[in-house]
């Protein structure tokens, strides 16, 4: 292990060495040039023998899951080179994978002063390789759908809407929280909960002063999720990310930045194609949500009162350090407030309080946080929250009723704001109106109605 700041600097090259499975624990190798090596593992409970055919799908989602995960690791050194052992990749993968590097750390590199175009460069075969078959063989996966549960409320209205047209589904998380167990019981479904160790040597090199920052879990969870489809038996993962997911945050160095790309659709519909073309032709990772906007969501999920008082979306009860909230919302965070803002229009006031344990719109010392989400004199917080313009949709909503409008942000929000804004980009009715766009698979198309109301 490198002992200094200095030498981790100096690192020449991040090498991808190996990955194997055995027994439900899968391992995934890495090292910095010629350094001890750092072992993930992957733990799948009460994994079944592989069935007979689906051996060459699950290598491929492994080395998959391999490279993916490696980004973790990657980013505490940032080195020139990427090596695989093994032998390049073909294109399609080569290409999936410096584009989730490149898009999936801007925020990383934004926050630590880093341009990676054209910096990420993984190995390809040479000559390349034959081109693959438009999509691989069928596994004849049983009709059932994994769907990923985050604690939060946009996984809930995908349970729901499952549940609602009799889909057979099964309620997955990786990693372990209190919260998202508790979230994932009150479903009623089927549970399966992967673990994920880190290698116990990304924390020393944090220690050091390794590069840091934000990284794209939903990427690392959904290739996962796509390997335990294939190991258990499931012809979909359905993943609980809105089409808001694809805005950007702000720019930087001539490229959007965006906290949420691994959610967004550009990098769904590349992982997508890459299951199809690279695993198996009958399993279909998407999500449910992708037609609808963070307003239609909590439209949807304020008829969900049964998960009221369980649910969080505050990202700080899911952080691996330090202190978590001894309640389930902060209050303080970029999540806790969006969230207040967009159930506001949907919820009656009391309800809504209750949810919280204050009213987040009657303090005054929140309206920097306030600002941001709408994009006044602030950009886009880096957390997973809708756009500016859902913001203040909502906000606007707000200051047209009553028993809200005398509330200090939303006083201010009338007072200083509304008069700048365009009245004709203020209805609430078309942030509730689903887009076309998505990669919803037909069978599970059904439960989008559902969500719709």
């Amino acid at each position: 292990m490198v002992q200094t700041l200095q030498q981790l600097h100096r690192t020449r090259a991040f090498r991808f060495l190996r990955c194997t499975y055995a027994d439900g624990v899968a391992e995934l190798v890495y090292a910095l040039d010629d350094g001890p090596e750092l072992i993930e593992r992957v733990r799948f409970p009460q994994a079944p023998p592989l069935a007979p055919g689906r051996r060459a799908a699950f290598d491929a989602a492994l080395r998959l899951l391999h490279l993916v995960a490696g980004i973790s690791y990657y980013k505490a050194a940032v080195p020139p080179l990427i090596e695989v052992a093994g032998g390049g990749l073909d294109d399609a993968t080569a290409d999936l994978l410096e584009a989730l590097y490149v898009h999936g750390l801007a925020e990383f590199a934004y926050r630590n002063g880093l341009d990676l175009h054209g910096k990420v460069v993984f190995p390809r075969a040479s000559p390349p390789e034959r081109p693959h078959a438009a999509t691989a063989p069928a596994l004849h996966l049983p009709r059932r759908t994994l769907v990923p549960i985050g604690g939060g409320k946009d996984s809930l209205v995908v349970i729901e809407a499952l549940k609602s047209i009799g889909a057979d589904a099964t309620v997955a998380w990786v990693g372990t929280s209190p919260l998202i167990a508790a979230c994932a019981e009150r479903t009623g479904l089927p549970l399966l909960n992967i673990g994920r160790q880190l290698a116990p040597e990304l924390f020393e090199l944090n220690r050091l002063g390794a590069w840091n920052g934000h990284i794209p879990v939903t990427a690392v969870n959904s290739v996962i999720l796509v390997l335990a489809a294939v190991l258990y038996g499931y012809d979909a993962v359905t993943f609980a990310n809105e089409r808001s997911a694809s805005a950007a945050t702000l720019e930087y160095a001539g490229q959007a930045v965006n906290h949420q790309w691994s959610k967004g659709y550009a990098f769904e519909q590349l992982l997508g194609a890459w299951v199809h073309a690279r695993v198996a032709a009958d399993l279909d990772y998407c999500s449910l949500l992708r037609p609808f906007s963070e307003l239609a969501v909590t439209r949807a999920f304020a008829r969900l009162t049964p998960y009221f008082d369980v649910f969080s979306s505050c990202n700080r009860n899911f952080r691996l350090l330090g202190p978590k909230p001894v309640d389930r919302w902060c209050g303080c965070c970029p999540k806790c407030q969006f969230v207040f803002l967009a159930l506001a229009p949907f919820l009656p006031k009391p309800r809504l309080l209750s949810i919280f344990g204050r009213n987040l719109l009657d303090d005054e010392t929140l309206g920097t946080g306030f600002d941001a989400l709408l994009e006044y004199h602030e950009h886009k917080p880096f957390e997973c929250v809708g756009e500016a313009a859902e913001a203040r949709v909502a906000m606007a909503a707000l200051a047209q009723r009553p028993e809200w409008q005398e509330d200090a942000l939303v006083a201010r929000f009338r007072q200083l704001i509304l008069p700048q804004l365009d009245p004709s980009t203020l209805g609430l009715e078309p942030w509730l109106t689903p887009s076309a766009e998505h990669r919803v698979p037909p069978h599970l198309q059904p439960a989008l109605a559902v969500i719709a109301g």
